[in-house]
């Protein structure tokens, strides 16, 4: 099939341009912040956080009182991220270095006493992972870490989870210590509900946010990105031939062994997509490399395994570090690795079978193939997804697995598409552009701070907090009311993730949700003078956007599009049948959300709402008045 997403970026070059300080964009950006004692950095892979770290850790060690830095990293091989790196003769007024033994990423001595030997020592940088940070503070006082700076470098692995002995980490920092945090991230989505930060938490971190729309615009290479589906009935290993160009340097991550992609038997798998390509040649036995003569052309493929975690494993990691140039290998096959602080940057396409575990893991393995490289003006992400079957025992699973994948990729378009700026029509003569600001009718502007917070630092975590929303996701089938999926589903979400917004703040919040994800990736069109965009089956002129107008739009109305253009009806139908959406059902958040909304109606019409209203607002208020006397009858029942 073709794609879901293709975006078009201008090479302007302004993501790899430095100042007189040797700074990219994005790491003058966070050194403007760098007297905040709480930072958090969300920037897309290869934008350069390590570096921005540097030079924020070096300003706050001799300017700011800050005695010691602490850099975590989420396993060793990320640690060479940080390694000695010369930063006086790009114009900043030191270097950045590392002593050999406070590098804790190596292999070495105890890692729990060397941190501790750090610790009370006059050393003032040291590098360590999350487990040793984890492991080395159970044996440490609290007050120990005044006065450091502790970096958290892929900061997505900390959450609110009680199990989470990171995110207590953290909390203890914060609430018993002078220490300094600043949290780097690739990627603030998870995979699950739990949050990273408890709110009051987050509320006192200062935010740079770099997107991956500026990374992508400002390279010089890289001209388009898409992303596309490809759908399979039976095993992936004998569809994957149909998505894999091995002209292309490509990353193929095979499904994890648990999920029902999976055949259980993954050297197995490696073998057949092997056996696709071509015939064995030969493995080098000093690097692990298979050599493999394509079937076509018997052109020589070079084959990196890292599938394979016997010994050979090592020797292929280690070759895949020092590759020089697009000649040196064809293709990866990988599990769980090449995937958060793995850099190739001559990846063309990254092919993914199944749904991964979570949006951070989707989010790193495209900026595996999107990294700016002379070899490629194009990057492709590719995910290879189980078409559901009526005779398949897990038809449930699949259909879930089929609208997770899609929901991923409806945000990641949201992600790297550019950004527009949306303002209250207050005046006709206010023009807008597809480029820049569009002004919108009767939309709310901000009134508070943290709203204004919110949407321009947290729009994407929140949008993938609302397209994880099972209730949203059958959405996707066609089925929901869009008002009931903008005015009840959407806003209910909201207020999960931010209890301490008022009724008007999240209507605001909300507002600006749908507004940017109904604009944002649409098609537009100049005719004449006029600019248009296009919303449902309609090109509607750039002036005249209306709240209103947009709210009967479903956001995620591609998806159902994506649905019913590559599967037959019989298939779309199934998919329906499996969401059941015209069954009542609510979840708790949205009973909380609707329930006070239901009591008004009661109140200011006399009556309770209809569940046969004309109106969807109406309707759905009905029904969950009925799903409610049915709760109460059951427990009344002892059901």
């Amino acid at each position: 099939m073709g794609n879901i997403v293709n975006i078009n970026y201008n090479q302007t070059g302004e993501s790899k341009k430095v100042n007189d300080y040797g700074m990219r964009e994005m790491q003058q950006r966070t050194f403007e912040k760098r007297n905040s004692k709480y930072l958090l950095v969300k920037a897309p892979p290869a934008s350069g956080k390590s570096r921005a770290l540097m030079f924020t850790a070096l300003d706050k060690l001799r300017n700011q009182g800050i005695g010691k830095v602490i850099v975590a990293v989420p396993e060793r091989s990320i640690g060479s991220s940080f390694k000695n790196t010369d930063l006086k003769s790009h114009g900043f007024f030191a270097d950045w270095i590392v002593s050999p033994e406070d590098n804790l990423t190596t292999a070495g001595n105890s890692k729990i006493n060397s941190f501790i030997r750090f610790m009370n020592s006059d050393h003032n940088i040291l590098i360590c992972t999350h487990s040793t940070l984890r492991f080395a503070f159970e044996k440490l006082d609290d007050t120990l870490f005044d006065n450091c700076l502790l970096a958290i470098d892929e900061f997505h692995h900390v959450s609110t989870d009680n199990n989470s002995k990171l995110g207590d980490l953290i909390r203890n920092i914060i609430h018993n210590s002078t220490a300094h945090i600043v949290a780097m991230t690739g990627s603030y989505f998870r995979g699950d509900s739990v949050p990273i930060l408890l709110p009051e938490d987050e509320e006192i971190f200062d935010k740079v946010t770099y997107t991956y729309y500026e990374q992508l615009d400002g390279y010089e290479y890289l001209k388009s990105f898409g992303i596309g589906y490809h759908f399979y009935q039976g095993k992936y290993t004998s569809a994957i031939n149909e998505v894999l160009d091995t002209d292309l340097k490509t990353i193929i991550h095979i499904p994890n062994v648990n999920s029902g992609e999976s055949t259980k038997d993954k050297y197995d798998e490696v073998n057949k997509i092997i056996d696709l390509i071509g015939d064995v040649d030969y493995q080098d036995k000093d690097t692990g490399i298979i050599h493999v003569k394509r079937n076509t052309d018997n052109r020589v493929i070079k084959i990196a395994d890292l599938v394979d975690d016997q010994t050979e494993r090592e020797k292929v990691s280690k070759y895949l570090r020092e590759i020089q140039g697009p000649e040196d290998l064809d293709i990866i096959i990988a599990l769980g690795m090449a995937k958060e602080g793995f850099d190739w940057p001559f990846c063309e396409h990254a092919l993914t079978v199944g749904y991964r575990g979570s949006l951070t893991e989707i989010v790193q393995i495209i900026g595996r193939c999107t990294r700016d490289s002379f070899n490629k003006d194009y990057a492709q992400f590719t995910n290879l997804i189980a078409q559901p079957d009526a005779k398949d025992e897990v038809v449930t699973y699949t259909v879930n697995t089929m609208l997770k994948a899609i929901s991923a990729s409806l945000l990641m378009e949201q992600v790297l598409a550019p950004d527009f700026k949306f303002k209250r029509r207050r005046d006709e003569s206010e023009q807008s552009s597809t480029t820049g600001e569009l002004y919108v009718k009767g939309l709310k502007e901000p009134s508070t701070d943290n709203v204004k917070k919110i949407i321009d630092h947290d729009i994407y975590d929140l949008k993938a907090k609302i397209m994880q929303d099972p209730q949203v996701q059958k959405s996707y089938a066609g089925e929901i009311d869009p008002q009931v999926l903008n005015k009840v589903l959407i806003p209910k979400v909201i207020q999960k993730v931010y209890p301490n917004l008022t009724d008007k703040e999240i209507e605001e919040v909300r507002e600006h949700v749908v507004v940017d994800s109904v604009l944002k990736g649409a098609k537009t069109e100049l005719a004449g003078s006029k600019e248009f965009i296009r919303m449902t089956n309609k090109f509607i002129d750039i002036e005249d956007l209306d709240i209103n107008l947009i709210d009967t739009i479903n956001p995620f109305q591609k998806a159902f599009e994506v649905l019913s253009k590559e599967l037959n009806s019989p298939v779309l139908k199934l998919i329906q049948e499996t969401i059941d959406s015209k069954r009542i059902f609510f979840d708790e958040d949205e009973i909380v959300f609707i329930w006070p909304k239901v009591e008004e109606f009661f109140v200011r019409n006399k009556r309770r709402p209809d569940p046969k209203s004309a109106d969807p607002i109406e309707r759905r208020m009905g029904e969950a008045v009925i799903y409610m006397q049915e709760l109460r009858r059951n427990r009344q029942n002892g059901e």
